[in-house]
């Protein structure tokens, strides 16, 4: 078992994936009033969570996070479908995620450092 096993590339791959959506929902934040503007999220959850089940570290290294559209739905008149408590609901909630990850990332490596003798 290497130092950095499946577990710590997951959490990196994770951090990355939460990154991007917070950057897709401050976008659609940006462009609430911009008239045919169309929603965009990263559901990287259930993208990790593929990669995950075959628990390569590789395979989860590999992991690529796409951002998605909702052309589906319009909410507005002029084409728009961003809903402003919508997205700041998924901003805060994003938010969560990433400071919990952060938490376990940080435990993680100072575990490391404790298990080397480093002070």
């Amino acid at each position: 078992m290497g130092l950095f096993d499946v577990t710590q590339a997951a959490l990196e791959k994770a951090l990355e994936g939460s990154a991007l959506r917070q950057r897709a929902l401050a976008n659609n934040l940006a462009n609430a009033n911009t008239a045919g503007f169309k929603r965009s999220d990263v559901s990287f959850q259930s993208t990790l969570e593929g990669a995950l089940a075959d628990g390569s570290p590789e395979r989860v290294e590999s992991t690529q996070f796409s951002v998605t559209t909702d052309t589906s739905s319009s909410a507005r008149a002029d084409g728009n479908n961003v809903d402003v408590d919508t997205e700041m609901a998924g901003l805060s909630e994003n938010s969560v995620t990433y400071q919990a990850l952060v938490t376990v990332a940080k435990a993680r490596l100072h575990m490391i450092e404790i298990a080397i003798g480093a002070r």
